[in-house]
């Protein structure tokens, strides 16, 4: 379960930290979503966990409070189009970046699920499998997953053909099926699509 470690840890030095993550490295069509988030202090949430080992109905509920009681939070996304420029880690640290930029009030350090962190002007580190040990970054999940799967939805009422609200994207025999039989839409990553 997440605990708030590392966020009493550096929280010595400190005073307004942020949790990062992102969600939607994997898939074939769609944004890469980040979300940075700093909570207060001390605070933690009942049922706050990595965002895949939630019902999609409880990471729902959960970011609703998690929105109502941040001190600050902001979402970020890298299309489609671009992470066939620039590559998905690229994109990632991008879309990460973006969500710390976008933050008011502003961060003064990050922790970062993962092993990679962008370039920042403030002091960062890294945690693998974060989502599952710092509380921050679990909230920073729940939000990137609900906020990508969102978008993947409102691109299934565009695109129907392709099932977007079943599958959000990943490469599931469906979703490749309908790539096979429709061919790549806009949202689809190209650089992904190779193999298919």
């Amino acid at each position: 379960m997440p605990t708030l470690y590392f966020e009493e840890k550096y929280g010595e030095i400190y005073n307004a930290i942020c949790g990062v993550d992102e969600a939607g490295a994997g898939p074939l069509a769609g944004p890469v979503v980040a979300a940075a988030v700093i909570m207060p202090k001390g605070l933690t949430i009942e049922g706050v966990n990595d965002s895949k080992k939630l019902s999609e109905k409880k990471r729902v509920q959960l970011s609703q409070i998690i929105i109502e009681k941040a001190v600050a939070w902001n979402i970020a996304l890298v299309q489609a189009d671009e992470i066939d420029e620039i590559n998905i880690l690229q994109a990632r640290m991008k879309a990460m970046a973006k969500a710390i930029a976008g933050l008011n009030p502003k961060a003064d350090f990050a922790l970062i699920d993962g092993n990679k962190k962008p370039d920042l002007n403030i002091t960062a580190v890294t945690i693998e499998g974060g989502d599952a040990k710092s509380f921050t970054i679990a909230c920073a999940s729940i939000l990137a997953k609900v906020s990508r799967d969102e978008i993947m939805l409102n691109y299934h009422e565009k695109y129907p053909q392709y099932g977007f609200n079943r599958h959000k994207g990943y490469g599931t025999k469906m979703h490749i099926e309908a790539i096979k039989q429709f061919g790549a839409s806009p949202i689809h990553r190209k650089t992904f699509l190779k193999k298919i």
